[in-house]
């Protein structure tokens, strides 16, 4: 009888956790400052930070106090050069990080309080993407330009390694307790996963002409969702041989991906290219789109601004938030969930 009842109550459960539907409450639009290139918010959710690629740094902007006035703008050393293009917090040093590609520096300022602490070298070429290892210690940077990846320590600030990639290098994340790390790159239309201990290359996916511009994990570290701009499509990418689990065709120019709860997968897609420049405002609005990856099906699929570019979930899972590069401002939204008939 016990065990009738407790797999009734699975099965309930069961069904209740793969019934839920989701979607977005717009909260409110800020303004940004020019080219909102990414988005963070911060690790209490205090507040987001947006890296500006035209402009003199980056914005802080309070969720706290739902005025569109209580932001400001915070300027690096080397402000003029511009190119500031992803940040990312460190908890465990009370940093906050921002990457300038015109320098190829990052810059490290406190958080709480953003006091500019210094600047690194990443002794690469248009420096993009900032990942932590917090079991090595370790910074890495990816390095459009040159083509590889810069592992840092944090304490001496100094460069240990430089991993050789394949063209464009853009998202990485650190696996295995910072033993390795996956590598997306754009130009060069593979991922690839480095020892960092001695830059071993141990293995790659690759697609024909693919651009793939970020990835993120499963907290298994079993599978990382990677977006390619080229093919319109989202992977799933099985880490341990690495070969293709799934393909999620999306729409124009995906951009930014964030995985919540392990299920839920959101892609910001910036839209078609305008004809006459890409780095003009796009003839249509992009998208913002959500999977369920339990069952692959879409469950979101909503207008965003002009060229939705970066993307962020609070660590609470309660926000998103989506900065929209052409129109210089970005969309906090509330994460709702309901039960489905």
């Amino acid at each position: 009888m016990k065990k009738s009842v407790l797999i009734l109550a699975i099965t309930a459960f069961s069904s209740a956790v793969f019934c839920q539907s989701l979607t977005l409450k717009k909260i409110q639009t800020y303004e940004t400052g020019n080219q909102p290139k990414q988005v963070i918010f911060s690790p209490d959710n205090k507040c987001m930070v947006f890296p500006l690629l035209d402009d003199k740094g980056f914005r802080v902007i309070s969720t706290e106090s739902g005025q569109k006035e209580d932001s400001r703008l915070i300027s690096p050393p080397n402000a003029n050069s511009l190119g500031f293009a992803e940040g990312l917090f460190v908890p465990e040093k009370n940093a906050f990080f921002v990457s300038q590609m015109t320098t190829a520096n990052i810059y490290e300022y406190s958080y709480p309080g953003f006091e500019y602490r210094r600047t690194i070298s990443t002794e690469g070429n248009w420096s993009k993407f900032i990942a932590w290892s917090p079991e090595k210690n370790l910074i890495a940077v990816s390095n459009w330009v040159s083509n590889d990846v810069s592992l840092i320590d944090y304490e001496s600030g100094k460069v240990v390694r430089k991993l050789k990639t394949a063209a464009a290098p853009r998202g990485i994340v650190f696996i295995k307790g910072g033993e390795e790390i996956v590598v997306a790159c754009y130009d060069g239309g593979k991922i690839q996963k480095f020892s960092t201990k001695n830059g071993e290359k141990l293995l790659e996916y690759s697609k024909e002409k693919s651009a793939m511009r970020h990835l993120v994990l499963s907290k298994d570290e079993k599978k990382a969702y990677v977006s390619d701009m080229f093919h319109f499509a989202v992977y799933e990418i099985n880490l341990e041989d690495f070969t293709l689990n799934r393909t999620w065709k999306v729409f124009n120019n995906p951009n930014t991906i964030c995985l919540l709860d392990d299920r839920w997968l959101f892609v910001s897609c910036r839209g078609p290219n305008n004809p006459k420049d890409y780095t003009l405002r796009s003839p249509k609005n992009g998208r913002i789109i959500c999977f369920d990856v339990t069952d692959g099906k879409e469950v979101l699929n909503i207008e965003g601004g002009n060229q939705p570019t970066g993307l962020d979930l609070s660590l609470d899972g309660k926000k998103i938030c989506s900065t929209n590069f052409q129109d210089a401002n970005c969309d906090l939204y509330e994460i709702k969930f309901s039960e489905q008939d």
